[in-house]
């Protein structure tokens, strides 16, 4: 209906030249009025009822700016037509309607884009899930599905719920949820998420967490939660808009009055421009600025298993100056592993740890798994009159020769000379390692340190946070001894040890006390009080412990390079906001005077209300489209 307008209007005619006929012999005012009624009172109803709810609370917004200019134009404009002569304007309440409502169609579609991975993610839950219901296996939707239910699962299937495995093993895809790229083996006692996808074998599982309870239902409440919050930044924006439009509806009368009555321009001329001033002066990108940076970066960062919990975090983690991180579990892997082996002179390292693991294999202990993890694809000879000692070690019988792994007290009782290793075990002690000493047929022949061992990606993320100019920090309750390992190893400079949970608070505060913004970087449990002091908490976890209140972050690959990701995004984020609001606020406060008038005494300039939608519109698209450049960033 506008395209059919704009060739019957004044500026058109104007400019074209050209006098089309009217179709059914209509004056062309008659015809434009015909067309221009459905769409000011259809395509503007929901602005007409917001703007009513608007006034009557008086918070006066965008919906009271859309309702002020279009239905001024379109009403001077019927009362041009009926009841006196003047020109109308007609095309100027059609074509803000359409840019205005197209500026919305273009936010809502890039909302709707930028949470599509969110929404996807929640579609991956199965419709239908297999139970045990009195002892036979049935079909129910996965909506029927109770805690305590058994839950059956086979290859190829999409696990429905949450749950605890207990019967059966298998690999699962959990890269959708979690983000980790290998499958992880399940076996009786490992915890399933739903929406993953089961790969090999069969299994049944214990219900756990059904609904909006599940890790999956909770990553996206969490997503939209932070989507809804409001940084400083939107806080400022809010202001501004609200200020812009209470500008606009005291200063587009007073165009209208000092044009036409003090500077006695025609009623048209400076109606005109008031109209403008009102158009010019909708807040719609002020608006946008930031949320639409915050859709994006929130949604992108979720793909990569970084959940926001607020929009406050995402900006001022940009700002960071410290990063203070727990040791066990966050820069550790939080289980012993196999990080020194001595062994004497005729004695090779593989050999050492063949005999030790051929002993320790089918052990659960935590220093037997390590041995074992280090021994994967060497075959291991059989075991004969094993003998657990208590609190010492065990005794077993290897290729027929005698095998005693254990303790120094163990090596002590049994009278085993400690040759020239007893030096280097007392080192390897002092720094904070388990030893374990073997010996063969009475006679020591090597020594094994166990001990908790940096995460692979623990080195780089402080070396990456010092180019930063960011300090990191250790946080422990360990020993200092196997503290200081740590931190030598990974190139931290400043350490907290011997701190019990209840004090890991206060040293978060001590650090904030020399005007430092700290992030504290923890499991989110024992960590919770330094979580919750900290300015921004962050939580490191397996992804299923995403509903953590004591964290804004949640790393979902239990990975601390991912600190670097949130960092990255957050000064990403925060500049998109400030060019956000430079060009929404640029816009108008260049375009307001424009508006009014003032250039046109001096050099002839003034804007049509229409060509003010145009500019208006484009600074929505410029805002949304800068918004949307978030996605280009590499957070690999």
């Amino acid at each position: 209906m506008t395209l059919l307008i704009l060739p019957y209007s004044m500026m058109v005619r104007e400019l074209t030249g050209i006098e089309l006929p009217v179709p059914f012999g209509l004056d062309p005012d008659i015809f434009m009025f015909l067309l221009t009624t459905p769409v000011v009172l259809y395509g503007g109803w929901m602005f007409y009822v917001d703007a009513i709810h608007a006034i009557k609370n008086l918070t006066p917004n965008l919906a009271v700016l859309v309702t002020i200019s279009v239905l001024s134009a379109y009403i001077f404009s019927v009362g041009a037509t009926f009841f006196f002569n003047a020109e109308t304007f007609y095309e100027a309440a059609t074509m803000l309607m359409i840019f205005i409502l197209g500026g919305h169609w273009l936010d809502l579609r890039a909302r709707g884009s930028a949470s599509a991975a969110i929404r996807t993610l929640l579609e991956l839950s199965p419709p239908m899930a297999r139970v045990i219901r009195d002892d036979k296996e049935v079909e129910v939707s996965t909506a029927e599905v109770k805690v305590g239910d058994i839950v059956v699962v086979r290859p190829g299937d999409r696990i429905p719920v949450d749950g605890i495995v207990i019967e059966g093993e298998s690999s699962v895809n959990e890269a959708m949820v979690t983000g980790e790229s290998m499958p992880v083996h399940k076996a009786p006692e490992s915890e399933v998420i739903g929406a993953t996808i089961n790969q090999t074998g069969s299994f049944k599982f214990k219900a756990t967490k059904v609904g909006a309870d599940t890790a999956l239902a909770q990553i996206v409440q969490l997503v939209a939660a932070a989507q809804a919050s409001k940084p400083p930044a939107q806080v400022l924006a809010d202001r501004a808009a609200v200020w812009l439009t209470m500008a606009a509806i005291i200063f587009g009368p007073l165009t209208f009055i000092i044009w036409y009555f003090f500077v006695n321009e025609s009623l048209v001329f400076a109606f005109t421009l008031a109209v403008t001033v009102v158009v010019i002066a909708c807040p719609d990108a002020l608006g946008l600025a930031t949320p639409m940076a915050i859709q994006v970066a929130t949604t992108m960062t979720a793909r990569q298993g970084v959940l926001f919990k607020s929009a406050v975090a995402l900006e001022d983690s940009a700002r960071l100056q410290a990063v203070i991180f727990d040791k066990t579990g966050t820069l550790t892997r939080g289980e012993p592993d196999v990080t020194d082996v001595v062994t004497a002179p005729e004695i090779t390292e593989s050999e050492l740890i063949t005999v030790t693991a051929s002993v320790e294999q089918g052990s659960e202990h935590p220093i037997a798994r390590a041995v074992l993890q280090r021994a994967t694809g060497i075959a291991l000879p059989a075991v004969s009159k094993f003998e657990s000692i208590t609190g010492q070690g065990v005794k077993a019988q290897v290729e027929g020769r005698t095998i005693l792994i254990g303790n120094l007290s163990l090596m002590e009782d049994q009278k085993i000379a400690m040759e020239n290793m007893k030096v280097r075990a007392e080192e390897l002690g002092n720094e904070g390692k388990t030893v374990i000493y073997i010996a063969r047929d009475s006679r020591l022949i090597g020594l094994i340190a166990v001990a908790d061992a940096p995460r692979p990606t623990s080195r780089e993320t402080v070396q990456k946070l010092k180019s930063l100019g960011i300090e990191s920090i250790m946080l422990t309750g360990d020993n200092w001894d196997t503290a200081r390992r740590i931190t030598t190893d990974l190139g931290i400079e400043k350490l907290f040890a011997e701190v019990r949970p209840a004090q890991k608070a206060d040293k978060v505060k001590e650090i904030q006390q020399e005007g430092k913004l700290v992030a504290m970087v923890g499991d989110g449990i024992n960590d919770a009080p330094a979580l919750v002091q900290a300015d921004v908490g962050i939580a490191i976890g397996a992804g299923t412990d995403v509903a953590l209140e004591s964290a804004d972050v949640v790393l979902m690959h239990s990975d601390p390079l991912d600190v670097i990701k949130v960092i990255a995004i957050s000064k990403a984020t925060r500049r998109k906001m400030i060019e956000n609001l430079w060009y929404a606020a640029g816009y108008n406060i260049i375009a307001f005077p424009i508006a009014g008038g003032v250039l046109y005494p001096s050099i002839g300039l003034l804007l049509r209300p229409e060509i003010a939608a145009f500019t208006m519109a484009g600074s929505t698209v410029l805002v949304t489209i800068n918004a949307l450049m978030l996605n280009r960033i590499k957070l690999d």
